[in-house]
């Protein structure tokens, strides 16, 4: 069974709509539309439609977690003791909340879950651990301290 194609139903020009406003969410609309060569009103229904139908969830802007004094970055794997128990879905709703987790992905392998997380020191990453700790039905935690940073972007290759 083939899967279907989701950018199947968009055109070059909702593609380059999703582009630049990737690239810049602060972009008007009528600078959008100038950047495509079209009118104000149909570049605004386009942009639109692409947001009723969930192609683009929001903006925000690209902060610098330096500047904010957000030194300590990290990334924490972690397993639950047993398969099939109810903690798991407890835990997903600590983290949703949790505003140091940058995300949260549950994954294969080793881990149950691959966490990204910030804090502004070593000893801010240490009081976010033992929090990790005290959730019921963690097994293991590991985590990984980015030492350098080569790349951080999350647009989309469109």
């Amino acid at each position: 069974m083939k899967k279907e194609n989701p950018t199947a139903a968009l055109d070059d020009t909702d593609l380059a709509i999703l582009r630049h406003v990737q690239q810049d969410g602060a972009l008007s609309t009528p600078q959008l539309a100038e950047r495509l060569a079209l009118s104000v009103t149909p570049c605004w229904r386009r942009l639109k439609r692409l947001q009723d139908d969930g192609y683009i969830r929001g903006y925000q802007a690209n902060l610098d977690r330096r500047r904010l004094g957000l030194d300590v970055f990290a990334y924490v794997s972690l397993s639950f003791a047993s398969v099939g128990n109810p903690q798991p879905a407890a835990f997903e709703a600590l983290v949703r909340d949790h505003a140091q987790v940058l995300t949260c992905h549950k994954v294969t392998g080793n881990a149950d879950y691959m966490l990204l997380v910030v804090a502004s020191n070593l000893d801010h990453y240490s009081q976010f651990v033992e929090w990790l700790r005290a959730i019921p039905g963690i097994h293991t935690i590991h985590s990984n301290l980015a030492l350098k940073e080569v790349k951080a972007d999350y647009r989309l290759p469109l």
